[in-house]
């Protein structure tokens, strides 16, 4: 696993308004924070979206997306997109615009 600095550009580039961001390795990539919040993150397998509990099927239902694991435990509420799904401007539009949202209503750490 390593960093996919392109899909890292194009994250960047959709979330270059959004104020209260922060940006740091972890999981052998890139992740996004909002307000202290893991937001989404990227690496060569493509892109990890936090999209919260119950909150995730349709994006199951797109091809290229699939549950995140930690090991063998899945981890409720996240995805993975795969690198050619990352690359559709529309879908990433679309799961970063819902992770957005989800993670708006946490609180700030």
């Amino acid at each position: 696993m390593t960093r996919d600095k392109g899909l890292e550009a194009l994250i960047n580039d959709e979330l270059d308004s959004v104020s209260g961001l922060t940006e740091k390795g972890m999981f052998g990539g890139w992740v996004w924070l909002l307000h202290g919040n893991l937001l989404c993150g990227a690496r060569d397998e493509g892109l990890l979206i936090r999209l919260g509990k119950g909150q995730d099927a349709w994006a199951l239902d797109i091809d290229g997306v699939t549950p995140m694991y930690s090991g063998s435990r899945r981890m409720q509420g996240w995805v993975r997109a795969a690198p050619s799904v990352a690359a559709d401007a529309v879908v990433r539009r679309e799961l970063l615009d819902r992770a957005l949202a989800f993670v708006r209503a946490l609180p700030r750490k």
